[in-house]
Order: structure tokens, then sequence, then C-alpha cells
């Protein structure tokens, strides 16, 4: 009699478990290293709006200004938000000397890593409307409202 040979189903399930493990570990690296990408293209582009308003604002006398009047201006493309909600502005103070970047509808990490992070063009940064550099007043809920302030 001819011995067969095969594997059994025990054997077959481990492999197939240890391959759903492998794909949730990969999953898992791509959404990280996808949100550490956006969050990096992010601050890049709170830099490149702080520079540009920076100089509008010389160049224009200190005229008050928006995100309206970034786009008009050809600072900034486009009125999308660099993170958060479309619901995001530039404002400047009424002498022009001050101007800052509002960011809504942040999550809870998205509004820490923020928080925390140093720009060197922003002389300070307001959470949910309290000074903070260490991401003290972030809510769990994930409305949370960073600006940013520039001279």
């Amino acid at each position: 009699m001819r011995e067969q040979s095969g594997r059994s189903l025990i054997e077959i399930i481990g492999v197939l478990a240890i391959g759903a493990v492998m794909v949730s570990a990969a999953f898992a690296m791509y959404r990280s290293a996808n949100l550490r990408q956006k969050r990096l293209i992010a601050s890049e582009m709170l830099t490149d709006i702080a520079t540009k308003t920076k100089t509008l604002l010389e160049y224009s006398g200190y005229q008050p200004v928006s995100v309206d009047y970034l786009i008009e201006s050809g600072a900034i493309n486009n009125d999308k938000a660099p993170m958060g909600t479309s619901d995001w502005s530039v404002t400047s103070s009424i002498d022009g000397t001050e101007f800052s970047i509002n960011l809504v509808g942040l999550s809870f990490d998205d509004c820490a890593y923020f928080s925390i992070k140093k720009f060197n063009w922003a002389t300070k940064i307001t959470v949910n409307g309290y000074e903070t550099s260490n991401g003290a007043f972030c809510m769990k809920t994930g409305d949370n409202k960073i600006s940013f302030f520039a001279k």
C-alpha cells in the first residue's frame, strides 16, 4: 500500500494565520508611514504659508490678510487646509504686525503633534484658546483648534 503525503488542516490554518498576522502588520506600518508623511507635508505647507504671509504683509504695508487674500495674491494655490477640516483661516492683527494660522477639526493625535512641534517662525502656539508648548489642552473629541502666531 502506498503512503499518502499531504498537509493536515491544522498546518494549513497555521500558515494562513501567520499570513494574516503579516498582512495586518504591513497595513499598520503603511498607516503609520502615511500619517507621518501627511504630517510632514502639512508642516512644510504651514512653513510655506507663514513665509509667504510674512513677505506679503511686509510688501503690502500690513494690509489685513485672509486665506482668500493669499489665494488672490498668488501666495497659495488653493484654500485646502494643511491639516484638519476645510474651515481654516489666516488672520492678521489690527496693526498688521502679527498674524496667525488657525487649523480646526484636528484629531487628538494631530493636535498633540502640532502643539509640540517647534516651528522657527512661530512666536507662540495656542491650543483650544490656551497657550501651550506641550499639547496639554488637546481634547480627545477630535475637534481641536490650533493657532500658530508669527510676527
